[in-house]
């Protein structure tokens, strides 16, 4: 854990919990290696190709949102920072990540605290990398803040989200939880994105549109090639894909 850092709270007070906690089923679920091999190796796989000017390496990669942990092995070995660090609201999921950390001999530094109130100083991160986490939190405008304040001038996020449309879809309803009211469009995400500060292209956006994130009914019979992938413009996207960067000075 990190010692010593105080976070920036602004207006923020941490009794004010800015996330809803995952269900059971969801807990176990992102702890699987399907979740790592399937979602997250692909996800990044997808984000690092939206980098404009991409670099061998990048010295601080903060995790924002890291769980169990399962990203952090494939952070290093994508991004091979000099430290490398993680960031959850949960206890009983830093101790899975530290366990997974200590497997993969790994040296990583776990951090509890909120997206909303980061203890880390101001432009000291070089990468943040925030995949599938704001949808868990109530005050995500103050969590974009954050990434903007932490990040060094000419720093990158890397943003991938489930949009309202799958959230909102009855099986991940039943099987899931999240802060409803909290969900957006993929064009509400890149606005909000946008309004924070951070600066982005056409050519950083992708709108995957998986099959596992529709109607169960659907995406069967798409993957089956038993109906016909709507095309951009014709659907409700369900999943955005973002690199910001902030501006230099």
């Amino acid at each position: 854990m990190l010692d010593g850092a105080q976070p920036h709270l602004g207006k923020y007070h941490q009794h004010q919990r800015n996330y809803v906690p995952e269900s059971r089923f969801g807990f176990w679920f992102l702890g699987t290696h399907l979740w790592e091999r399937h979602v997250i190796q692909i996800t990044l796989d997808d984000l690092v190709h939206l980098i404009s000017t991409p670099k061998e390496s990048y010295s601080v990669v903060l995790d924002a949102g890291c769980g169990q942990g399962r990203a952090l092995h494939i952070l290093y070995s994508r991004f091979r920072p000099q430290r490398l660090i993680g960031l959850d609201a949960e206890d009983k999921a830093l101790v899975r990540a530290h366990k997974r950390a200590v497997k993969n001999d790994l040296n990583v530094e776990l951090l509890k605290g909120d997206c909303a109130a980061i203890a880390l100083p101001d432009e000291s991160i070089d990468l943040i990398f925030c995949h599938q986490t704001f949808h868990h939190l109530v005050y995500q405008e103050r969590a974009l803040a954050e990434f903007y304040r932490i990040l060094k001038p000419g720093g990158l996020l890397l943003f991938a989200e489930s949009t309202r449309a799958y959230i909102y879809t009855l099986f991940i309803r039943i099987l899931f939880r999240h802060p409803m009211e909290a969900q957006r469009s993929a064009d509400e995400y890149l606005s909000m994105i946008r309004a924070a500060g951070f600066i982005y292209e056409p050519q950083n956006v992708l709108l995957p549109y998986r099959w596992w994130s529709r109607t169960t009914i659907a995406g069967i019979l798409e993957l089956c090639r038993l109906r016909r992938v709507p095309p951009p413009g014709q659907r409700q996207e369900t999943l955005v894909y973002m690199v910001g960067v902030k501006p230099t000075k």
